[in-house]
């Protein structure tokens, strides 16, 4: 987390993983890549807003990111 706050631009572009479209999300591992955290950058504020944290096993941290979002979208 420390890294991340640092430098929040550390993580990997998430685009459309497995028909989720996860667009303008970020990923990054941590516990030997046991783990995601899906986030997202708001420039404007400096604001890291974490979407996910889990094992990718079966895309579930991927899949809850993307309702996350969508519920969020929707709201």
């Amino acid at each position: 987390m420390e890294q991340l706050l640092n430098n929040p631009e550390i993580g990997k572009d998430l685009g459309n993983k497995n028909n989720l479209e996860l667009a303008g999300l970020k990923k990054v591992y941590f516990d030997n890549k046991r783990y995601r955290i899906v986030y997202e950058v708001k420039e404007k504020e400096i604001l890291i807003h974490i979407i996910a944290v889990g094992k990718r096993d079966n895309m579930k941290v991927y899949k809850q990111a993307h309702a996350r979002v969508e519920k969020h979208n929707k709201g």
